[in-house]
């Protein structure tokens, strides 16, 4: 190439995530990227986000296609830098793969080196593996098996006992003192999850790596529950003439794969109780044009919500847990999930420490989330975390939803159509703005009895809301 060149690595998109799956590239080869400009998009577990171009220069290769899962900190492209590209990775960084080539050489003329080379193969371990080779050279007094073939071959029939380290001699005891190591953390939390012995995983991975989709496959041919034999049947319906058949994207594949996964290991119950919204709605036409002049944008009916369950959270705080085989954990925080409706996509950001906000703080928070999540700013550890979700579909008429609960958590609270309707009152028939509070709750963790109070709760609160209670 006539410039530097540097390598475009993935990035860790959050604490948690370790690899991602690049579902489209904004730039092809010989496009000019510009820093900090969007070049790629990439999908996880968690979030769909743009990243940005590290440099500016001339994208000359693209080194990991559309649709290729690949590690964090793996190559994924190369750009000749621009004349004001500055990145911190040395150019060189192809540099070591030719030098692979003279070890090759010393391998016909001595055996001693012979050893040494038979590691570099495997080039992202090469550099950490050089050392160790040398050692190895030890064992191979066994040269009269050598001498009756090449040197290189002998030292690798001796260990392939392990099964990673079954290609090269030298490179399988290495591999003894390396393999604690190979798993990352999001693998080994997977594992845990799902029971998985990582030692019985066949990586997929780069050099080998056991991924955290490696451990999701082994778990779901493991368990061979029925819902992946009824989804595999799916594929034998064949369109008829005139339709259109719509490919997944891995965001709505994802989506698919959790809430079949919430159904079928979840057992589902749901409550329903209706609330007169009166207090709350004076309460926020009192509110709002003050509202909307400090903090430019409207206040909704979803914080008075919000505010009602955080409340009845904090008085039953056995709704805010996590179901654990064996045992319940019950949150200290109360992070609240919110969910949150794109056109193609359904994401739930959370809040953390709710219950520290004011029904303003509430509201500004939902707004910051729900601003970024258009502009796909959010960031993948602000998907993750939350004890307990609030659903708004009442915004688009709604009356009474049955929602599907987030794994890990033990239940979800709905709001749904605020509607004036007759209501009897003492006697009398009277107009009011009445919303039904629907709860899909863990009958795991909750029985009929405990979930009837937090939803009552929950419409108490609101019902004591007036117009003097304080939105900040």
């Amino acid at each position: 190439m006539a410039g530097q060149t540097t390598r475009v690595v993935m990035p860790q998109l959050g604490e948690s995530v370790h690899e991602g799956t690049i579902s489209k590239w904004l730039v092809k080869p010989g496009d000019t990227v510009t820093e900090f400009e969007p070049m790629l998009e990439v999908d996880t577990d968690k979030v769909n986000a743009e990243v940005p171009a590290p440099v500016s220069g001339i994208l000359r290769e693209i080194l990991a296609k559309e649709g290729e899962t690949v590690q964090a900190g793996a190559e994924i492209a190369i750009v000749e830098l621009g004349g004001d590209g500055k990145v911190s990775a040395t150019p060189e960084a192809p540099a070591p793969a030719p030098k692979t080539e003279a070890p090759k050489v010393a391998q016909k003329g001595a055996s001693p080196p012979a050893p040494q080379a038979a590691p570099t193969p495997r080039e992202r371990e090469g550099e950490k593996g050089a050392s160790p080779p040398a050692p190895q050279a030890a064992p191979t007094p066994r040269e009269r098996e050598g001498e009756k073939g090449a040197s290189p071959p002998a030292p690798q029939a001796a260990p392939p006992p392990r099964e990673r380290g079954g290609e090269e001699g030298a490179q399988g005891e290495g591999l003894k003192a390396e393999e604690p190591h190979r798993y990352s953390p999001g693998v080994q939390m997977a594992a845990s999850e799902l029971k998985v012995d990582l030692s019985r995983v066949t990586g997929t991975g780069m050099g080998g790596r056991v991924t955290r989709k490696d451990v999701q496959d082994f778990a779901t041919k493991a368990k061979a529950a029925p819902a992946p034999s009824s989804a595999a049947q799916a594929p034998t319906a064949a369109p008829a003439e005139g339709d259109q058949v719509v490919q997944l994207s891995r965001v709505r594949r994802l989506i698919a794969e959790n809430m079949t996964r919430a159904k079928t290991t979840i057992p589902h119950a749901w409550q329903t109780q209706e609330a007169d919204m009166s207090g709350v709605v004076v309460n926020r036409n009192a509110s709002k044009g003050a509202f909307q002049k400090q903090e430019g944008f409207s206040l909704t009916y979803l914080p008075y919500v919000m505010a009602a369950a955080i409340s009845a959270l904090r008085e039953h705080p056995e709704v805010n847990s996590t179901f654990n085989e064996t045992e319940l954990i019950v949150h200290r925080d109360i992070n609240l999930g919110i969910s949150i409706g794109l056109e193609d996509t359904l994401l739930v950001p959370v809040i953390r420490k709710a219950d520290s906000l004011s029904i303003a703080g509430l509201a500004r928070a939902v707004n910051d989330l729900a601003s970024r999540a258009k502009t796909k700013q959010l960031k993948a550890d602000e998907l993750a975390g939350a004890t307990f979700t609030v659903n708004n579909s009442g915004t688009f008429g709604t009356l009474f939803s049955y929602s599907v609960i987030n794994p890990g958590q033990a239940g979800i609270l709905t709001m749904e159509a605020i509607v004036e309707r007759p209501v009897a009152v003492n006697g009398m028939i009277g107009i009011k703005p009445m919303m039904y509070l629907c709860f899909s709750f863990d009958h795991r963790v909750l029985d009929g009895l405990q979930a009837a109070r937090f939803l009552t709760s929950c419409r108490k609160w609101l019902e004591s809301v007036t117009a003097e209670t304080p939105v900040y």
